[in-house]
């Protein structure tokens, strides 16, 4: 969606540490590509080189620790606001389908809930990154934090980036922004499905299949002109 506008479609997953959401993300993906659609996986932070560089301060990097919650803020902005300009609006704006792993509910739930920043900030940083360019549909996969953050811990070894990064901070901080984006979720239900994050990955991804049948019926979305697709990083060099 662009300035309120359909166009092409947007899908973000959210949702706490270990949740699932790359997962879910890549079987999306998969199920619009064998019905011939442009697609395009992304991630935040991450997603150009800019945002890429930003996603390696925020999570590679140790230090962060002692960073203050507000320029994290701002650096995942900056990281947003040229993700939407280079890569997101210009697909949205082609037809395209864009999967992003995180987007704006991640920053009120982080750096808003969890380090308590204020929402009014929160969202005036949002909406300016944005530009216009808003989710169709935000699928967070809810799950309990206890099981989420062993799920991340145990699954990640001594990556820093999943196995530590944000997950260093205590329990209350992780309860703040499961509680957040469950109220995200509830203020906009028509464009957010809650699903169970501890249920078969399988059903899952058809529960938002289902959620995505009207869009994908009424709407003329790009199709595929060549069978390329852009992975999800696996490191930053």
């Amino acid at each position: 969606m662009i300035d309120g506008h359909p166009q092409g479609l947007f899908v973000v997953f959210e949702g706490p540490e270990g949740s699932g959401k790359t997962t879910q993300a890549q079987l999306l993906a998969d199920a619009l590509r064998q019905r011939g659609l442009d697609v395009d996986v992304t991630r935040e932070p991450g997603g150009t080189d800019l945002g890429e560089r930003v996603r390696r301060i925020l999570l590679l990097d140790q230090d962060m620790q002692a960073v203050a919650p507000r320029v994290q803020a701002l650096l995942v902005s900056a990281a947003r606001a040229q993700h939407v300009a280079q890569r997101i609006r210009p697909h949205l704006e082609r037809g395209g389908v864009v999967i992003c792993d995180r987007f704006t509910a991640s920053m009120r739930a982080y750096q808003g809930a969890g380090f308590r920043l204020r929402r009014r900030d929160m969202e005036q940083l949002a909406a300016f990154a944005v530009d216009g360019a808003a989710p169709d549909l935000t699928v967070l996969l809810d799950l309990d934090v206890t099981l989420g953050l062993r799920r991340s811990l145990s699954h990640r070894g001594t990556d820093w980036e999943k196995a530590g990064g944000v997950n260093w901070h205590h329990l209350a901080f992780h309860e703040r922004v499961r509680e957040s984006y469950l109220l995200q979720a509830r203020e906009d239900p028509d464009r957010w499905l809650v699903a169970d994050a501890a249920s078969p990955p399988a059903d899952i991804a058809d529960q938002v299949m289902h959620r995505l049948r009207d869009a994908l019926e009424r709407r003329e979305l790009r199709r595929a002109t060549e069978p390329v697709q852009r992975p999800l990083p696996l490191g930053i060099a």
